[in-house]
C-alpha cells in the first residue's frame, strides 16, 4: 500500500495525538508512584516479589492512563474553548495538541480506548489475592467516578467542592498500591493523609496556571474563584497541613523514607516561597516541576524504605 505525503503527515500527527492523550512522556511516574504503596506494604506484610512488582507497575501505569483518557473524553467540548495553546498544555502534552477538540483523536476511539484500558487494568487487578483485589476494584471505580465528578462540578459551583472531592483519586492511587497486598491499615491511613494535602497543593498550582484557559471555559477552580492571591494562600495552606501530615507518617518509615520526605519538603518550600512573592502563570509553571520531582523523591525514597 502507497501512501502519499499527506497521508504520511496525518499519520504522523494522529500519532502526536495520541501520545499527547495519553501523556506518555510522563508515563513512568505514575507506576513508581503505585509501587510506592506496594512496596512500603511490603515491609509490614512480607511477601515481595518480582512477578507482583511488575503485575503492580502495570496496573498503576494502565489505571492512571485510562484516567487521563476519561479526563479528556469527559471535558472535550469545554477543552475546545482555550484560548491559549501554550503553558499547561504543552507541559502535560509533549507535542502541546488537545486530540479530541483538534480532531485528531475522535470521541469514539478516545472512549474505545478508555474501555481498552479499563479493561487491561481490571484483568490485572483481578489476579489479585483476594480480597486485594476488590480494594483496588473498588479505588479505580470510585477514582473514575470521582473524576467525572471532579470535571463536572467545577463548571458550576461557588466553592472549589470539586477540588476537596476530586484530588481523593489521586491521593487513594499509592494507597491502592499498597492494598494490592496490604489491609486497610493505619499506615495506608497516613500516607493517605501524607499524600492529600500535597494533591491539592499541586492542584492550586496548575489552577494558578491555567487560569486564561479555565475563565474562558467557565470553569469555577481555585484562581477562578479565588484569584491569584487567594491560590498562594490554598497551596500554601495544604503545604502547611502537608508538613503536619508528613511528619506522622514519617513515623512509620525508615531514614531512607525520611531523608526523602524531608527533601521533598524543601523543594516545596521553595515552590512556595517562589509563588509568594509573584503569583502569576509564569511562576507556577517554573514551580510546578519542583512538585512533580518531589512526588519522584517521596515515592522513589518510600520504595527503597522497604529494602533497608
Amino acid at each position: 500500500m502507497n501512501y502519499d505525503s499527506a497521508d504520511i503527515t496525518f499519520m504522523h500527527q494522529v500519532l502526536r495525538g495520541y501520545l499527547d492523550l495519553l501523556r506518555l512522556h510522563f508515563f513512568f511516574a505514575w507506576p513508581i508512584l503505585f509501587c510506592s504503596g506496594y512496596l512500603l506494604a511490603t515491609s509490614v506484610y512480607g511477601l515481595f516479589s518480582w512477578y507482583d512488582l511488575l503485575k503492580v507497575a502495570c496496573i498503576g501505569f494502565l489505571g492512571f492512563e485510562a484516567g487521563f483518557v476519561l479526563n479528556d473524553y469527559v471535558d472535550r467540548n469545554y477543552d475546545a474553548r482555550d484560548i491559549e495553546a501554550g503553558r499547561l498544555t504543552k507541559y502535560w502534552r509533549f507535542f502541546g495538541r488537545r486530540p479530541i477538540p483538534e480532531g485528531l483523536v475522535s470521541s469514539r476511539e478516545a472512549l474505545v480506548v478508555f474501555i481498552v484500558l479499563v479493561a487491561a487494568t481490571i484483568f490485572l487487578t483481578a489476579t489479585l489475592p483476594y480480597p486485594h483485589s476488590a480494594y483496588v476494584f473498588i479505588i479505580m471505580l470510585y477514582s473514575y467516578g470521582v473524576e467525572v465528578f471532579y470535571q463536572v462540578q467545577k463548571r458550576n459551583q461557588r466553592v472549589p467542592l470539586a477540588q476537596l472531592v476530586g484530588r481523593t483519586d489521586f491521593a487513594m492511587f499509592p494507597v491502592a498500591g499498597y492494598l494490592s497486598i496490604g489491609n486497610p491499615d493505619i499506615l495506608a491511613l497516613f500516607y493517605f493523609l501524607f499524600f492529600y494535602p500535597f494533591a491539592q497543593a499541586h492542584l492550586g498550582v496548575n489552577d494558578l496556571i491555567d487560569v486564561k484557559n479555565d475563565k474562558a471555559r467557565g470553569m469555577n477552580t481555585v484562581t477562578t474563584l479565588y484569584g491569584p492571591f487567594g491560590t498562594a494562600i490554598w497551596i500554601a495552606g495544604f503545604t502547611a497541613i502537608h508538613v503536619v501530615t508528613a511528619l506522622l507518617f514519617m513515623t512509620r518509615l525508615g531514614w531512607i523514607g525520611r531523608g526523602g520526605i524531608v527533601l521533598g519538603l524543601c523543594l516545596l518550600l521553595v515552590a512556595n516561597a517562589a509563588i509568594s512573592k509573584d503569583r502569576t502563570p509564569d511562576t507556577g509553571l517554573a514551580v510546578l516541576p519542583l512538585f512533580h520531582v518531589t512526588m519522584l523523591i517521596y515515592a522513589i525514597s518510600i520504595g527503597l524504605d522497604a529494602f533497608f
